[in-house]
């Protein structure tokens, strides 16, 4: 039986599904609507008369025809993914599609600084962020990579550091410390309110110090918890309690006075922002060309 060029652009619709095993995501990777998506998969199965796929309304399995058929085209047309792209660099302009998950803090320290000479310099390269601050399954999930801080870097992935370490600070409104004093000592925390953190792994962030060698984790208590700095500095700002983050992001509150610093010679230095992705594909041009954009404009030094 002969092979057409929609079957070839179907099959491609077909790995992305047998990925993630979710139309909704693998939506997102092809750059198609989820029901484009079920209409395509649906016409293969008709021209082929074969089911490739069991799909209720809560899950996508492949059938036993569908996991012999991912099995045989996934190689192949991963090669031929790679080959496209390596034509970019025959191109006079790159080109191409990024998609990266990136945390929030990431936004504005270090894309908001780059993306206007980024979108310059490469018009016809598409950069598809997405925020979130949850440790997802980055490549899984079908991204091409992830930013995170480099002590949340999977281990099995290639990373490379887009930033300086970065200093992490306590800091608090005014109008709170005249109400309620100011700690001297982490271990006074433990008398005040505080925004609590929640990790993107669900568990609640002891925050840290270090001081002439020592080192110290507290369990704040306190009313609220955030999981997103900037709702933390919000609540900092209305002096619902003591706040804590990564320095670069609160400076600008300490600078106009909105915020004062606590227990400033506690404040730790930890790691700072590293871009990471898989070792088993090849890094699109798109991908490269920001991570050395990153790294020449060094917005929190390098």
């Amino acid at each position: 039986m002969q092979l057409s060029r929609t079957d070839l652009a179907d099959f491609a619709y077909f790995i992305a599904i047998a990925k993630h095993r979710n139309f909704r995501r693998a939506a997102l990777e092809v750059g198609v609507t989820a029901s484009a998506l079920s209409h395509a998969i649906t016409a293969l199965e008709g021209r082929r008369g074969v089911r490739l796929l069991n799909r209720t309304t809560r899950s996508v399995a492949l059938t036993a025809a569908g996991e012999e058929l991912h099995a045989m085209i996934e190689g192949p047309l991963e090669t031929i993914g790679q080959a496209a792209e390596n034509l970019n660099r025959f191109r006079d302009a790159p080109a191409g599609r990024v998609r990266v998950n990136i945390l929030e803090d990431a936004v504005s320290l270090l894309l908001d600084p780059v993306m206007p000479i980024f979108v310059e310099r490469y018009p016809e390269v598409e950069v598809d962020v997405s925020v979130n601050n949850r440790l997802i399954d980055v490549i899984g999930s079908g991204f091409d990579a992830g930013i995170r801080y480099g002590g949340a870097v999977p281990e099995d992935m290639i990373a490379q550091r887009l930033s300086a370490d970065l200093r992490w600070v306590a800091a608090a409104s005014p109008d709170y410390l005249e109400r309620f004093g100011t700690p001297t000592t982490p271990r006074d925390l433990r008398e005040h309110r505080c925004v609590r953190i929640r990790l993107g792994n669900d568990q609640l962030y002891q925050w840290e110090f270090e001081r002439d060698g020592e080192t110290i984790a507290i369990a704040t208590p306190g009313p609220l918890t955030v999981d997103e700095s900037h709702a933390a500095i919000g609540f900092g700002l209305t002096g619902v309690g003591i706040i804590y983050g990564a320095e670069p992001i609160i400076r600008p509150y300490l600078n106009s006075g909105a915020l004062r610093l606590v227990l400033g010679d506690w404040a730790p230095i930890g790691s700072g922002f590293h871009i990471y992705y898989s070792g088993r594909r090849q890094l699109p041009t798109g991908l490269r060309l920001l991570i050395d954009l990153i790294r020449e404009i060094r917005p929190l030094g390098l």
